[in-house]
């Protein structure tokens, strides 16, 4: 299989997204910048399919129930505050921490969860993604560059 198919795989990955692909693309010789774009692009692609995924998977299957309903109503009403005060900043700072379980997914679902606007969510987990990813790239070439140099 090749380096960058890989890559898109491990980027694909939920709770490991592109904090893992980079480390992984910049360790086999991929250009830092190339790892960096494309890693970005296939997560940030993911945040609409998470979300629409949720809202169908919901109104088609998990509203029908009146505990699953109720859950996500309450959860709903008592993160509206949050949303309010927080909001796109809120979310964009959480999937911005580079740690594993705090990527697209996490922040998209947390987001529907919640009952973030689609477009607001789509920004915020963007927004995020990008800075998680510039982070990583940048503590890849450095530890990578160390690595080189010591050895």
């Amino acid at each position: 299989m090749s380096d960058v198919l890989t890559l898109a795989l491990i980027t694909a990955i939920p709770w490991i997204e592109l904090r893992g692909s980079i480390p992984y693309g910049i360790g086999v010789g991929l250009n830092p910048l190339f790892v960096f774009l494309l890693a970005l692009m296939l997560n940030i692609a993911l945040i609409p399919l998470i979300y629409f995924g949720l809202e169908v998977f919901y109104r088609g299957f998990f509203i029908k129930f009146k505990l699953c309903r109720k859950i996500v109503e309450s959860v709903r009403k008592r993160g509206e505050k949050y949303v309010q005060k927080y909001g796109l900043w809120g979310l964009m700072i959480f999937v911005a921490i580079p740690l594993p379980g705090t990527g697209a997914y996490s922040g998209t679902a947390l987001a529907w969860l919640l009952g973030m606007k689609s477009g607001k969510a789509f920004l915020s987990v963007a927004l995020g993604v990008t800075i998680a990813g510039i982070l990583v790239t940048l503590f890849s070439v450095g530890i990578f560059n160390f690595l080189t140099f010591s050895l």
